[in-house]
């Protein structure tokens, strides 16, 4: 089975943005260092993992109006613009909101496919690629939220960028245990209750990591700890009365924390292969025009057939 590559793609040109001088620029003034930096990510990940195919997934609406709906409070500090009928504008610094419409124009002269779906996060597309695929994933973010699909059995792993492109992880079962004291099919509902303030999701108050892991070691589920609250057993009076008090949260957030698996997209059947005559001199146009020359030759000796 080919190995497919799923990049959360914002988590990564976020990353390098902030992580490449923004005196990187183009001829005519234009800062991109987003551009040259996410290129030159994409080229360590294809080296070091040599996956048969990568695929861009995108955020078509970073914040969809379904999650806000159960939890109004989801994602609402990064929100800079209201936008009736459509996604709201997330704060993003000027200089990379610029460099987005580039990234996309060279992932594509690369014949890296982008997916995307109105009303769905990338998150949301990665899960329902890595589910079409059925096996033989490396999903690459800095977002812990897509530990929920690691999966040994069908060689499902993250290859985590949190602590940076020089310390990468791969998150397997294993690891996911070892970290947090769950099973990777219980991430969900660990975080769930968890809560993460960086998404405006609350957590059940006075529950933390140990005490929601030390639940579901005893109880297997959200739902088994919850009845368990319900019926006074299998755990302290006072940890059943937070869980019971949270009732409202946990009636919703688990449909806001687990990610979407059957959004309707397609998993591109497109190898990465080295650029054509046509293709190849479009991308070196891209290129010029936007001064990653250099960076493009490292990407194409990547990609050059393997010996």
């Amino acid at each position: 089975m080919p190995r497919t590559m799923l990049l959360d793609t914002a988590s990564l040109y976020f990353r390098a943005f902030y992580g490449v001088p923004d005196s990187v620029k183009a001829a005519d003034g234009t800062s991109v260092n987003a551009v040259r930096g996410l290129l030159d990510i994409i080229t360590k990940l294809v080296t070091l993992y040599q996956p048969d195919a990568v695929v861009a997934c995108w955020d078509d609406d970073w914040r969809p109006q379904w999650r806000v709906d159960l939890i109004p409070t989801y994602k609402t500090h990064r929100v800079v613009e209201e936008v009736a009928g459509g996604p709201d504008v997330e704060e993003v610094p000027d200089p990379l909101e610029t460099q987005i419409p580039i990234i996309r124009d060279m992932l594509t002269s690369l014949n890296i496919p982008i997916v995307g779906h109105a009303g769905f996060e990338a998150d949301d597309i990665v899960a329902t690629l890595a589910t079409v695929a059925g096996g033989n994933v490396d999903v690459v973010t800095g977002d812990r939220d897509l530990f929920q699909l690691v999966d040994d059995a069908r060689d499902v792993r993250v290859i985590y960028t949190a602590r940076g492109m020089s310390n990468l992880e791969i998150i397997t079962d294993t690891v996911v245990q070892q970290k947090y004291g769950v099973r990777a099919d219980q991430y969900a509902d660990f975080a769930t209750m968890r809560g993460d303030a960086s998404d405006g999701l609350p957590g059940v108050a006075g529950v933390g990591e140990k005490t929601a892991a030390t639940l579901l070691q005893n109880h297997g589920n959200l739902a088994a700890i919850r009845a368990a609250a319900t019926e006074g057993t299998g755990m302290s009076a006072g940890v059943a009365k937070k869980i019971l008090t949270a009732s409202d949260y946990l009636d919703v957030a688990p449909t806001v924390v687990e990610v979407a698996r059957n959004v309707d997209v397609t998993l591109p059947l497109v190898p990465l292969t080295p650029l054509i005559a046509d293709e190849a001199a479009h991308a070196e146009a891209l290129a010029e025009k936007w001064s990653y020359t250099t960076a493009l030759e490292r990407f194409r000796a990547a990609i050059a057939p393997r010996g």
